[in-house]
């Protein structure tokens, strides 16, 4: 592998969907160098046949799997969270036949309660977890995203903030336990993302290609968290990072790996539009890399 691609530009894909695989073959075109296949809450493929199924799709592509996706809350007992935290066992067990190291998602909370409470239930299920990925050489990294929670309450995460990052990791220290990283959820917060880098590089496993824009004139106004939206959710590209010095700052730490574009969620880029955005933020994330293999029309 060429020292550019050791930090490699690729998408999620919707692993819960008729034919992810068909899907993969749709888009490879365009320049994707890698695919991350991500389930919501619940599982219901056959793991080995849809690794099988994918990796047909990638045939001799440069494309790889690097990380898998589990989003759901793993810490409760509601049959959705049981069925998340079932998927985090399969996909530990079944990561291997997909060539992926990373698996990712929420770390689950206890629901409407502070955060600090959610601490020994989350020791509790990721120490298991993190022993059964141990054994099959598999790191866990948690997304950091609020999902609308906060210290004080929420449904879905506790890894939404770096002092909770620092609770979680002193409370459970192991090795293979990281972040799955990006620069949107740290705007949303109106936290600088370059800093953190340099801080948690350590424990950034995987990177997702997701950014923000966050809109002063609002702020100045309204303020944060009101009536009116302060912060949009943007492909990368459009948002208010710098990719070119996140990537120099990912090298720096000693990054390898993926960032793979977090889709579905830009206001403007979306819908039939989804895939101009990806695309572009696709070639957005290569010239800051490096500029390499830059791909304008697959056609």
């Amino acid at each position: 592998m060429s020292a550019l691609k050791s930090i490699r530009v690729g998408t999620m894909i919707k692993a819960n969907a008729p034919d992810p695989a068909g899907y993969v073959r749709q888009i490879l075109p365009h320049g994707f160098e890698s695919i991350e296949p991500f389930f919501w809450q619940v599982m219901n493929k056959d793991l080995p046949r849809l690794a099988g199924e994918l990796r047909d799709a990638i045939d001799d592509a440069d494309v790889v799997i690097d990380t898998l996706g589990m989003f759901g809350n793993p810490l409760e007992e509601q049959e959705l969270d049981i069925a998340t935290l079932e998927g985090w066992k399969a996909l530990i067990d079944n990561a291997h036949l997909f060539g992926a190291k990373t698996i990712a998602g929420f770390t689950g909370r206890i629901r409407n309660r502070p955060l600090e409470e959610s601490l020994p239930r989350f020791r509790q299920v990721w120490s298991e977890l993190s022993r059964r990925a141990d054994d099959k050489g598999v790191r866990l990294a948690f997304e950091n995203c609020a999902m609308d929670g906060n210290w004080a309450s929420g449904d879905w995460n506790i890894a939404h903030n770096p002092d909770a990052w620092e609770l979680m990791f002193d409370a459970l220290p192991a090795d293979n336990l990281g972040l799955e990283w990006e620069p949107c959820h740290q705007l949303v917060y109106l936290i600088d993302p370059l800093p953190q880098i340099r801080k948690w590089a350590p424990k950034i496993f995987h990177v997702h290609g997701k950014d923000a824009t966050v809109r002063w004139d609002v702020i100045r106004e309204h303020g944060v968290f009101g009536k009116h939206a302060f912060v949009q959710m943007r492909t990368p590209g459009f948002g208010d990072s710098d990719w070119t010095r996140i990537l120099g700052e990912l090298r720096l730490a000693g990054y390898a790996g993926t960032i793979d574009i977090e889709g579905w969620h830009d206001p403007v880029y979306r819908n039939e539009l989804e895939m101009t955005g990806q695309v572009f933020a696709l070639n957005h994330l290569k010239q800051a890399r490096g500029g390499a293999d830059i791909i304008v029309n697959p056609n």
